[in-house]
């Protein structure tokens, strides 16, 4: 079984803009570059797993949403092993994306989906967000979860599944805990 690093896209991996999928808006946060390329060599797939409402909403469509994955991928010099997204929203206006579903965080289904389809043990895995929904999610499918508090998480309702297990201003600090505990791991 395989290591990953499940990562967010608005706020996490790029800057947040709401319903951003346009590739020259695309802005990389602090570190996003560094941390492919440390996290691959040792060992990690990367893969990104985000909630995407603005394809319920109509704001987009999935082909947009693709490329703008795609210039995120030129941008950081990186490719993610996998992509994993939420297109529904239960007030969306498009069929058949409006309606709830077990796919959107803070729910686990993308992860459970990621860990048969890439072979990955999410008990060896991390997920790195910037809101509680992204920790819940990552705590239900058994990751380790890393919390980018950078303005991200405005409600912060709490609750057994949010508590994440480090909190960090920027994913320079993210690498930095995964990188420490790999460490620990080997040498413990």
């Amino acid at each position: 079984m395989d290591r990953a690093i499940f990562i967010d896209k608005d706020g996490c991996f790029i800057k947040n803009v709401p319903y951003n999928i346009d590739p020259d808006r695309i802005e990389l946060n602090k570190g996003a570059a560094f941390f492919c390329k440390l996290v691959r060599a040792c060992g990690f797939k990367i893969i990104l797993v985000t909630n995407q409402p603005g394809i319920a909403l109509g704001y987009f469509s999935e082909a947009e949403f693709k490329t703008a994955v795609t210039a995120m991928e030129k941008a950081a010099g990186a490719i993610f092993d996998s992509v994993f997204y939420c297109p529904h929203h239960p007030d969306g206006s498009v069929a058949p994306y409006n309606r709830s579903c077990n796919c959107r965080k803070p729910s686990p289904g993308m992860f459970l989906e990621a860990a048969v389809a890439e072979r990955i043990s999410l008990k060896h895995s991390w997920m790195i967000g910037d809101i509680l929904d992204d920790m819940e999610a990552g705590k239900r499918a058994g990751c380790r979860t890393i919390l980018l508090d950078n303005g991200g998480e405005t409600e912060w309702k709490m609750g057994p599944y949010r508590t994440p297990d480090f909190v960090v201003p920027d994913l320079f600090e993210a690498t930095s805990i995964i990188l420490k505990n790999i460490a620990y791991e080997l040498f413990s």
